[in-house]
């Protein structure tokens, strides 16, 4: 850290992510305390350098900052305000920062209670940009809470941001994720599409980013991945599953707040084919096997 502080920060959720904030963390000068159910992947990040927690509660009890990077809202309200949960080690001069992708209502109803409950402040602190984006410190934060608790966060979340924002009150960073999730989805099967398209026309798809590049179409998930696509380069980037998992969660609050999704139900529904078909462990380049017809 180039002010020379040292802060302590505690890691609920050694998954991808997790793992890739706490590396980035305690790269830039960061104590960082881990908790995982999973004593694996804590012990992989003890390695390298971080102190491994026997519960969030103790996590939290020897931080300023507590992160959350956890997969469901129902996982997070079992971290918080579970046994041996982060409530059990809050206090009003702890900041909790909530990195997972999870429903804006229940980030509402559940930063409205551990303030309640401990005086402990909730920034919802969704993330683009993935691992990779995390391990050089370049994620794009869309944040949901107050405006001094933003700003507080900020001591961590210059460490892991290139574009850190304030989208509003509590669970507005996680509406914002949500819209995040909707272009990457069907931005995704549009580029599946026009590589098929392309490949029907006798067009080298690889060609097509280069050749669209400062156009009105251009994208940087064309750019990114329209030549792997077009390979059928199925290394992982990330997964069909967690990918529906957002994408389902966006239909969820769309049915809350009436708002027709006609587009994005349609890419639902072919992720969870994808998902059905066995492929949802795997990268959203797997969406050319069903266009393919090749499901080996």
């Amino acid at each position: 850290m180039s002010d020379g502080k040292k802060t302590a920060v505690a890691l609920i959720g050694a998954g991808i992510m997790g793992s890739a904030i706490t590396r980035r963390l305690l790269e830039t000068g960061h104590q960082v305390h881990v908790f995982d159910l999973d004593a694996t992947k804590v012990g992989a990040l003890v390695a390298d350098g971080a102190v491994a927690a026997e519960t969030a509660a103790v996590a939290t009890r020897a931080a300023d900052f507590t992160i959350l990077s956890l997969n469901s809202a129902a996982i997070v309200r079992a971290a918080v305000f579970g046994r041996n949960g982060v409530a059990e080690g809050a206090s009003a001069d702890k900041l909790l920062i909530d990195m997972s992708s999870i429903d804006p209502v229940d980030t509402a109803q559940m930063s409205a209670q551990l303030k309640a409950d401990t005086g402990m402040a909730w920034v919802d602190c969704p993330l683009s940009g993935g691992a990779p984006g995390a391990l050089a410190g370049r994620l794009t934060i869309m944040a949901g809470g107050a405006a001094e608790d933003f700003e507080r966060a900020r001591d961590v979340m210059r460490h892991l941001a290139a574009n850190y924002t304030l989208m509003g009150p509590s669970g507005a960073g996680q509406t914002v994720k949500l819209i995040n999730q909707l272009f990457c989805g069907v931005m995704f099967q549009a580029v599946a599409e026009a590589v098929k398209l392309a490949e029907a026309g006798g067009v080298d798809a690889s060609q097509i980013p280069a050749a669209l590049a400062g156009g009105r179409a251009d994208n940087r998930i064309m750019q990114e991945f329209m030549a792997k696509f077009a390979a059928r380069d199925y290394s992982p980037t990330g997964r069909i599953d967690n990918m529906l998992k957002d994408l389902n969660s966006l239909q969820a609050f769309a049915l809350k707040t009436g708002v027709p999704l006609p587009m994005t139900a349609q890419v639902v529904e072919v992720n969870r084919l994808l998902c059905a078909a066995g492929l949802g462990p795997k990268d959203s380049a797997e969406a050319m096997r069903l266009l393919d017809g090749d499901f080996t």
